[in-house]
């Protein structure tokens, strides 16, 4: 019998190597037949996870647990999507979360990872509001690192040193709204004099856990929410500020959390430098992981550009997912063309030949946008077709939603690519 097994095992692992990096993608699962003609410059075919590898043990993994949650509405999973600021805008990656939060009935997911950028004096996700009426200051990982700060996830904090500070959040634009029922606030490691009163949602408070080691706080509720308005009330008389990282809006519903962690300018070395980024990761690991990191790490001059540096960052920063959770289905992504000084960024596609080749190492896919776009130079012919801001960096409200539905769309044929070996181990 166990001989009989292995012979399957082996099998399944031929059939893999001779399908998984010699994928033919359909031109589409998912876009509207008007995108096509409305832009015929996108490189529509080159719209899929591509695999430079002939096995992908991680995302053959994830294929399981996602299609296990889909039929059986039997757990979780956790996405995280990381980058600068095309991902702090979140209008890209909160059109992939209203997909998945939407598309299969009875997977609600839940909000997660939400940082006050509007109290940080930045520009803030549409889809979510924080309001305070104190005055706070912000650090940002990007710019600002002081020897008080260390920082998380989210790679940015704010801070006020009244005693009494309130803060409010509720949903905003969003026709995805999942509940909650547990709040993880993240704040000062160690101390932290504050106790927390929420209002009128008080008496459904179940039960507390205070991580101070950990640097949060978790508050149950008896029922769902789907707003608050919390006041923290100095405890003692020293007056350390209360620092915020964040918060995570969560319940045991069925589906998928997506998510999504940016800030502006931020490249590899940002995150890499954050102190406790490997410990809130730990927190709520992830099961899929998105690195959507390149474009602040490769807007310099060609001279000033080391690929070997960034190729070295990007594995660490891979290593260091892996590290949280080693089955996790990370995906690269190729930043989009950029134009810099005037010209084309031929950084970019030197940035794109280091993320192949880690690709193929770590058997992983990528998602080649800047090759979907068309290439070195394709920045201005997205311009100049409203897709894209003068700064040739930078998408428009409608570039953003049209990048979403080409990630969905790839997605749905990453699911296709895997249903079909499925299919065809199960026909041999």
């Amino acid at each position: 019998m166990r001989f009989t097994l292995l012979l399957l095992f082996f099998h399944s692992l031929v059939v893999g190597q001779q399908k998984l990096s010699g994928y033919k993608a359909p031109s589409t699962l998912q876009l509207e037949q008007e995108i096509f003609s409305q832009y015929p410059f996108i490189q529509f075919k080159e719209n899929y996870f591509q695999f430079f590898s002939s096995a992908s043990p991680n995302w053959e993994h994830f294929y399981d647990d996602l299609s296990s949650m889909i039929a059986q509405k039997d757990r979780k999973l956790n996405f995280y999507h990381i980058g600068g600021s095309h991902i702090q805008a979140d209008i890209y990656t909160h059109d992939i979360r209203t997909f998945f939060q939407s598309n299969w009935p009875g997977l609600t997911g839940e909000r997660g990872l939400v940082f006050p950028f509007g109290l940080a004096k930045t520009n803030n996700p549409g889809n979510y509001n924080f309001s305070s009426p104190n005055k706070w200051i912000a650090h940002k990982s990007v710019n600002s690192r002081p020897d008080d700060v260390q920082y998380g996830l989210s790679g940015a904090v704010i801070k006020c040193a009244d005693s009494l500070i309130t803060i409010r959040f509720k949903h905003l634009r969003s026709s995805v709204r999942p509940p909650f029922d547990r709040i993880r606030i993240y704040h000062n490691t160690g101390v932290f004099p504050f106790e927390l009163n929420f209002g009128d949602d008080e008496i459904l408070i179940a039960d507390i856990i205070q991580e101070t080691k950990l640097g949060y706080s978790e508050f149950l509720f008896s029922d769902f929410i789907d707003s608050i308005d919390v006041q923290f009330v100095r405890t003692t008389p020293t007056k350390i500020p209360l620092e915020i990282y964040g918060f995570e809006f969560l319940n045991d519903l069925p589906g998928i959390t997506y998510n999504s962690v940016g800030i502006n300018g931020a490249g590899l070395y940002t995150f890499l430098a954050n102190e406790h980024f490997v410990r809130d990761l730990k927190v709520h690991p992830p099961d899929f992981f998105a690195f959507s990191l390149g474009t602040n790490d490769g807007y310099r001059p060609y001279d000033k550009f080391d690929p070997q540096v960034y190729k070295r960052n990007l594995e660490s920063m891979i290593n260091l997912v892996l590290s949280v959770n080693p089955d996790c289905a990370i995906l690269l992504i190729v930043p989009n063309d950029c134009g810099i000084g005037g010209k084309p960024n031929r950084n970019t596609p030197r940035q794109r030949e280091v993320i192949r080749e880690l690709a193929e190492q770590y058997q992983i896919p990528v998602w080649d946008f800047y090759g979907i776009m068309g290439e070195l130079g394709s920045a201005s012919t997205w311009r100049n077709n409203g897709l894209m801001q003068p700064d040739l960096v930078h998408f428009t409200s409608t570039g953003y939603h049209l990048k979403g539905k080409l990630f969905i769309d790839a997605f749905l044929k990453y699911l296709d690519q895997f249903r079909q070996l499925q299919t065809e181990i199960t026909n041999e």
